[in-house]
């Protein structure tokens, strides 16, 4: 019996999903995590689809996510396109925030129901807040700790004519 690529759980059916770039046999409970890949025949030619699975939502949105326009090859949405990342200046957001409302550190924590080391630390930027730290946060000092995160789709169209690869990349020790 055919295992999941991802979990390990065996199945009677598996669905081929592309996830981060590999394609994986996965269960239907890891579909999630990826975009499904469909091969479909018309006429001698065999095509490869994409669609994004969605079972949280009622239908599934397979929309393209812009690109640039004539492009044959365009990126899809996956589910880190939703996330947010933390503003890289939070502990200065947090620290402002907390001293124009008059509160010490101490203060703070017991707002938050937090160890005052938690708050010492972010406000020295030496841990992210959890999503969970992250919403008591903005939702006590009236901030938002996270920045916009507008993704330039041209630069994920595939319609470039230069390359990267990882020998581009990596540095040598020698």
């Amino acid at each position: 019996m055919p295992q999941c690529e991802m979990c390990g759980a065996t199945g009677a059916s598996l669905t081929t999903t592309k996830v981060e770039g590999a394609e994986l046999e996965l269960c239907d409970d890891c579909t999630d995590f990826g975009t499904e890949v469909r091969s479909e025949s018309s006429g001698g030619s065999t095509s490869t689809k994409y669609s994004t699975s969605s079972s949280s939502s009622g239908g599934a949105s397979n929309s393209d996510s812009g690109g640039s326009s004539g492009s044959g090859s365009r990126r899809r949405r996956d589910m880190f396109d939703d996330m947010e990342e933390v503003a890289s200046d939070y502990d200065e957001r947090i620290r402002q925030a907390r001293e124009g409302r008059g509160l010490s550190q101490e203060d703070l924590a017991n707002e938050l129901n937090e160890k005052t080391s938690l708050i010492r630390k972010l406000e020295r930027g030496d841990v992210l807040p959890s999503d969970g730290v992250q919403e008591k946060l903005e939702r006590e000092l009236d901030i938002s700790l996270t920045e916009g995160t507008d993704v330039d789709d041209d630069d994920w169209s595939g319609g470039s004519s230069t390359t990267t690869t990882l020998g581009d990349v990596v540095k040598r020790k020698d």
